[in-house]
């Protein structure tokens, strides 16, 4: 018996191109990421067209990052309390943690808090965070993190997906 050339049939259901990315409409400054359109996403900047309720991703540059530990940081919170609730949620971060560190940042803001609050907001919203050090690797980052869940969703996750539906209508 020949052996199919697709171990993995299910792929096929979420190829790159299939995957439609939605920049929501009040990123300022969108990644380069493939196969994306404006829209309005629930919470971060970066989702999937028809999951936007489901997944997130925020991104931060450094400046960013150090704006929501300080002056951001109610409004900042508060988008990680409605991220909580989703099934996929990343902070992505430009740029590194020896950014941080160095202090490459022109706010005075000491580099221990704003670790610690990065830190604290893992734990606090489980928000998982991740440093990549430029725009482009962030833009490939994003895009395989978004065809991915979409994968594992369509794989593994429809009764996740369902029980979510069925909670959310009581």
């Amino acid at each position: 018996m020949k052996m199919s050339r697709n171990r993995y049939p299910m792929m096929t259901i979420w190829r790159f191109n299939m995957v439609k990315i939605v920049i929501d409409t009040r990123e300022q400054d969108p990644l380069p990421v493939r196969n994306a359109e404006k829209g309005t996403c629930f919470t971060g900047d970066y989702s999937v067209k028809g999951l936007e309720d489901y997944i997130a991703i925020e991104r931060k540059s450094i400046p960013d990052l150090v704006s929501s530990v300080t002056h951001g940081r109610k409004r900042f919170e508060n988008e990680c309390r409605r991220m909580k609730g989703l099934l996929f949620r990343r902070l992505v971060i430009i740029g590194t943690e020896q950014d941080i560190w160095k202090h490459n940042y022109r706010s005075k803001t000491n580099p221990k808090s704003v670790i610690h609050t990065l830190e604290a907001w893992e734990v606090r919203f489980d928000l998982p965070y991740v440093f990549i050090p430029t725009v482009e690797e962030a833009a490939r980052y994003v895009e395989r993190k978004l065809h991915n869940c979409c994968y594992e969703f369509a794989v593994r996750g429809k009764k996740a997906l369902k029980a979510k539906v069925d909670d959310e209508n009581g």
